[in-house]
């Protein structure tokens, strides 16, 4: 799709706008410019049937996924093409620019041919009928598997995508409307009795056996959890690994936002009531990345073992702070004393927190790998790179919005609002000054990990669809401050 571009204009406007940037907060004008030269770069040379990728070559020549993609291939899983479609969104609400919606229109249609015969999505859309990742589509035009997964964000974030796109649209596009509802339904589906969510599911999604309870508690397993206990398909469990439950919650607000369905909320609800259940005991009260259909904590893959998590601990009582707000229920927050509590005494010396505690003696718990073989240990020294061992703490930022949410914090929001504002229009100012003549944000490598196990070269020049998305939605938000 091509834009009818208004260069020589946009330009001056760029051109002064920088210039001007650091002597004097971005004025609209600016702002609007920045954001529709960026915007049309990306629409006119960067997507390919709608969709995006992660990372593109300075040249275009060369796509990331996970893993070199083609021009054929759009990803679904974030930050590719529901992250920037939602962008899109974000800025067509703050401009009324029909461009916008135009780009977000063809990023949902992208995500309508991708969609999965069982609801769903899978990390990565193939519009080559031969291609390597093709899949079984809802619209026949697929072959292979049909898994749906709600891992990384993949279906929920395609599905969020298309439901914000349908409102946009006014309920008007009969393909974006069926896939949107559709896609709820089986997410809805998807459900366990007791509120949890698995992993993945295909046509028939599997449910925990008639004998178990949907209000048994989190407990730690009676068994030896290092060599016993092992489960083939984990995937079938319930799942908190990768804030399955937080992108779950956030599209299911946005849903019930939407269409107004009370089954929806009731998900909420649902899932809401499994993570009171699914915090562990003390001495541990934090949450595991997947749980058996006993409760117990189980493997995953061969490198993550059965542990409480630091990180899904955080993504947990950030979770419950939303639903506590959208419920307007404060039993949601009940579980955030003893856990903020857990966090404290569980931080390591460099003040992160390791990705999983062992079970009962809360030592972190780490893995050696050698060959395709992973040891556990708790030395640090020799971790595999290919993983997130450790994570930032975000204690601090859980803590104040718990005082927040139960009334403790008023007294700061008015300080805290004024830093938040003037530290949008310096980020903002920034944005616009790093956007070349060509309407592009360069990135370069640091020879770091990138999104999907991607290591390019330190030095390495290349656009980014995380980058752009936020600095999209940074522009955006700016211009709703200026109202």
């Amino acid at each position: 799709m091509h834009v009818i571009r208004t260069a020589i204009l946009l330009s001056f406007i760029l051109i002064t706008s920088r210039q001007n940037a650091i002597a004097q907060p971005p004025n609209r004008d600016a702002v609007m410019a920045t954001m529709k030269t960026a915007a049309s770069y990306l629409v006119d040379h960067v997507a390919s049937h709608g969709g995006y990728v992660y990372h593109y070559s300075e040249d275009l020549q060369q796509r990331w996924g996970e893993g070199v993609a083609t021009v054929d291939q759009a990803w679904v899983q974030p930050p590719g093409t529901p992250t920037v479609g939602m962008a899109f969104l974000k800025a067509y609400a703050a401009t009324g620019d029909e461009l916008y919606l135009s780009a977000a229109q063809a990023a949902a249609e992208a995500l309508v041919y991708g969609q999965m015969k069982s609801g769903g999505w899978t990390n990565c859309i193939d519009f080559n009928p031969r291609g390597d990742r093709v899949a079984m589509y809802r619209n026949g035009q697929g072959r292979g598997r049909d898994t749906s997964s709600l891992d990384d964000g993949q279906t929920a974030s395609a599905l969020k995508m298309l439901i914000l796109t349908d409102k946009a649209l006014k309920f008007q596009h009969a393909e974006i409307h069926a896939a949107a509802i559709s896609g709820l339904d089986a997410l809805l589906d998807a459900q366990y009795p007791n509120g949890a969510f698995p992993q993945v599911w295909d046509e028939t999604p599997e449910h925990v056996p008639p004998n178990i309870s949907p209000k048994l508690t989190a407990g730690f397993p009676d068994y030896d959890w290092a060599t016993e206990g092992r489960i083939k398909n984990y995937w079938d469990m319930y799942t908190l690994n990768d804030n399955v439950p937080g992108y779950v919650t956030d599209t299911l607000i946005a849903a019930f936002e939407t269409y107004q369905d009370q089954k929806v909320k009731d998900a909420v609800l649902r899932l809401g009531d499994f993570l009171l259940l699914a915090q562990m005991p003390e001495p541990q009260p934090g949450w595991a990345q997947q749980y058996g259909y006993e409760m117990h904590p189980i493997w995953a893959r061969k490198f993550e073992p059965p542990a409480v998590s630091g990180d899904e601990t955080q993504e947990v009582l950030s979770t419950l702070l939303i639903i506590a707000e959208f419920t307007d229920n404060k039993k949601y927050l009940a579980p955030f004393p003893a856990a903020l509590k857990y966090l404290r005494r569980s931080q390591l010396a460099d003040g992160r927190f390791a990705r999983y505690y062992e079970l009962r003696t809360n030592a972190p718990l780490y893995m050696e790998r050698s060959g395709d073989k992973y040891v556990l240990t708790h030395d640090d020294s020799n971790l595999p790179d290919h993983y997130g061992w450790k994570t930032d703490s975000q204690i601090d930022q859980l803590t104040n919005a718990y005082q927040s949410a139960i009334g403790d914090a008023a007294s700061t929001v008015k300080t805290s609002e004024a830093k938040r504002s003037k530290q949008l229009a310096t980020n903002v100012q920034q944005a616009i000054s790093e956007l070349d003549n060509a309407g592009r944000w360069i990135s370069v490598s640091s020879g770091e990990r990138l999104v999907g196990q991607l290591k390019l070269p330190a030095g390495t020049r290349y656009l980014s669809s995380a980058v752009f998305s936020e600095r999209l939605e940074l522009l955006s938000e700016y211009l709703d401050s200026l109202e």
